[in-house]
């Protein structure tokens, strides 16, 4: 038998898992600093919910892992966070509005693997329910820039409307029902080449003429400024014009929130058909990851299609956290434990034990020699190990009530009492 994690999923060692929580923790801070609540949701869902024409769509139903219980009830592993909020909202109608939540978890999709997209992998989601108001979006933008700020990356945050969208492709004659089709074409434009999309289009019926007027559309170029102004010549369906509006107040708003960093891309789709408003992107300015590592959107009328009942207005952003994650690593120097201070005993374990127990009583990770090595031994493994200190104690120190503490970058020690701990806290942070 081989020993091998199934495809496109991976083991967090120590030092990959404590970069992955560090990492967590500063998106979870930027989400709470605006306000956003933690939930938690199945792993898998009711397939039926899932797969439903409310949802995801036909394309993400192709990656969705499924299967039956006992009872022969089909299941499925939840391909984002989206939906199941979604069915939150929809058996929790009561809810208090605006209600902000956030949802960092694991997601299963069963497609193809490349760098840095994977079968199982984490999604840290914020979503604003109940408001139609422009402003939501706004504050997705600056959370979305508040994050990447926390993490020393650059970026650059695309915006479009799939109402834009969709005007414009019935302005050249597109079919409503063949739009969402047209779009999901569209949307590979960063994966694959124009000729490949051209091909996929022509396959899906669409004329040579057409296929040519909607890559002229979508590479419209210029400043935010200059891009509106273009497509407002273009668009006469009400249902563009007011994709127009609202990206017009969304860059309104985001001035106040002082984002220089947002561009409309009218080559900009996101897949997932419940999307019915403005919908982002954001991408790494350098690095290695070429993809997005943020997107989100507006789905107003799914919540309300899946429970039969109202509707509620909704807009989330989604951050890929693994795709971070592979980017921190190529510009980080990461930890490999959690330890703080690493005591080594001299033939004195149980006093060794009890210092250790006074040292994490007052909140310091505490590591001890359980090994009985050398001391230039237990150095070595200190240092390898990344721990930032560590004490030696022997019967002198005991007898002194005294032990040094020993800096392993600078190698500097300083003395402190045994009677006061409490300063470690101030050395050691």
């Amino acid at each position: 038998m081989e020993l091998i994690q199934p495809k496109g999923t991976r083991d967090f060692l120590p030092e990959k898992q404590i970069q992955k929580q560090e990492i967590t923790e500063k998106i979870k801070q930027v989400f709470e600093l605006y306000g956003y609540s933690p939930i938690e949701t199945p792993v898998f869902e009711r397939f039926e919910v899932i797969s439903s024409k409310y949802a995801g769509g036909e394309e993400i139903l192709k990656e969705t892992f499924s299967f039956e219980d006992q009872g022969k009830r089909k299941l499925g592993l939840k391909y984002d966070l989206t939906v199941p909020l979604a069915r939150v909202i929809a058996m929790n109608p009561a809810l208090k509005m605006p209600f902000k939540r956030y949802q960092i978890e694991r997601v299963f999709r069963d497609g193809p693997t490349t760098t840095s997209r994977y079968r199982e992998f984490y999604q840290c989601d914020v979503d604003i329910i109940g408001t139609e108001k422009m402003s939501a979006e706004a504050e997705l933008m600056k959370i979305a820039s508040k994050v990447f700020e926390k993490l020393n990356l650059e970026v650059e945050i695309k915006l479009n409307n799939r109402k834009l969208l969709n005007g414009l492709m019935e302005e050249i004659g597109i079919k409503k029902e063949k739009i969402n089709s047209v779009l999901s074409a569209i949307d590979k434009l960063d994966k694959i080449e124009k000729k490949e999309i051209e091909k996929e289009l022509k396959n899906k019926g669409i004329e040579e003429e057409t296929i040519k007027k909607i890559f002229e559309l979508i590479e419209i170029k210029g400043n935010n400024k200059e891009i509106l102004e273009k497509l407002e010549k273009k668009v006469s369906s009400e249902e563009g014009k007011q994709g127009i509006k609202e990206l017009k107040e969304i860059l309104d708003l985001t001035k106040q929130y002082k984002i220089n960093n947002l561009y409309i891309n009218i080559s900009l789709v996101r897949g997932l058909s419940y999307y019915t408003g403005p919908i982002f992107e954001v991408l790494l300015k350098k690095g290695k990851i070429k993809s997005s590592v943020c997107g989100g959107g507006r789905y107003d009328k799914m919540i309300g299609l899946i429970s039969g009942k109202k509707d509620f207005p909704a807009v989330g952003i989604s951050f890929g956290l693994e795709r971070i994650l592979d980017e921190l690593n190529e510009t980080e120097k990461t930890k490999k434990t959690v330890t703080e201070i690493f005591v080594i005993p001299i033939n004195i374990e149980k006093n060794a034990i009890e210092l250790s127990e006074k040292i994490r009583s007052i909140g310091i990770k505490t590591e001890i020699d359980l090994m009985n090595r050398s001391i230039s031994k237990n150095l070595d493994f200190a240092s390898k190990q990344r721990i930032p200190f560590v004490v030696v104690l022997g019967e002198k120190e005991i007898k002194a009530e005294e032990f040094s503490l020993k800096n392993m970058e600078s190698g500097k020690e300083i003395k402190v009492k045994i009677s006061e701990l409490e300063k470690l806290k101030e050395l050691v942070k």
